[in-house]
């Protein structure tokens, strides 16, 4: 017992130490003054399998493809790979979400991610919750918050919010933001939500911020999906599969500091 309450200090100053890298690797945002950032939720996509306590993966049709399990996988190095693949006369992609498992309103979402290269189809990291649908409080009582949308193999990225539905009453405002060599090698993708604005970053650099829609003040649940379809292009000139990679999704809160 003696042994175990010794190391107890030493435990507690690697815990802090790691979540100090991870914060400074993730670039927060400084915070304000008497508040400090704590990790609240992460997955780092250690080991062969999904982990299904975090993660649920839908199993139908989605725009021109098919969302399955067939197209997620973890390379055992430390990654989550979504891939598009033709099966049979069908193509596959697919999506992973917290949903009933994690949700969650304001804070910082970071994913470090490595896009895809061919046609046809666009990667995503976003946050969504089915109270988008509901009408009459603007975004206030549901937004889709698109973190990361890439359609496009040249240096755009899409941000977007969307609210009050997808039918006649739909609201939504974007930014297209340039970031040279996003195409190439591994960069992060982060969102600060706090209950007056949504800013959005870039490898740490502030690329969008907005109050659009009133802001959303509803916990919404993660999403990192693949979609095909003709925004991203021809499915059919794509040489395939491909994939996209995620080496982690983390979650940060303000809190009090003492």
């Amino acid at each position: 017992m003696r042994s175990i309450t010794a190391l107890l200090p030493v435990l507690v100053a690697l815990l802090t130490v790691n979540t100090q890298a991870q914060a400074q690797e993730d670039q927060l945002p400084s915070p304000p003054a008497g508040k400090a950032w704590k990790l609240v939720w992460q997955d780092e996509f250690d080991g062969d399998t999904l982990d299904a306590t975090k993660w649920d993966v839908p199993d139908h049709k989605r725009r021109d493809g098919w969302w399955s399990p067939k197209a997620v996988a973890l390379d055992g190095d430390g990654h989550l790979v979504i891939s598009t693949l033709k099966d049979g006369d069908r193509y596959l992609d697919a999506c992973v979400r917290t949903l009933g498992k994690f949700e969650h309103a304001h804070g910082y979402y970071v994913a470090r991610i490595k896009l895809q290269k061919q046609p046809g189809h666009w990667s995503a990291f976003w946050l969504y919750h089915p109270s988008v649908g509901k009408i009459g409080e603007e975004g206030r009582d549901g937004t889709e918050i698109d973190i990361m949308e890439k359609p496009w193999r040249d240096d755009r990225v899409q941000h977007a919010l969307h609210w009050d539905g997808y039918g006649a009453e739909h609201k939504s405002e974007g930014k297209v933001a340039s970031v040279p060599g996003v195409m190439e090698g591994w960069h992060t993708f982060a969102l600060l939500w706090t209950a007056d604005e949504y800013v959005f970053f870039v490898d740490g650099k502030e690329t969008w911020r907005t109050s659009a829609g009133g802001v959303c003040q509803v916990p919404l649940y993660i999403k990192l999906s693949d979609e095909i379809g003709e925004w991203g292009g021809d499915i059919t000139k794509a040489v395939l599969p491909d994939r996209f990679l995620v080496d982690y999704v983390r979650v940060y809160d303000l809190i009090d500091t003492p």
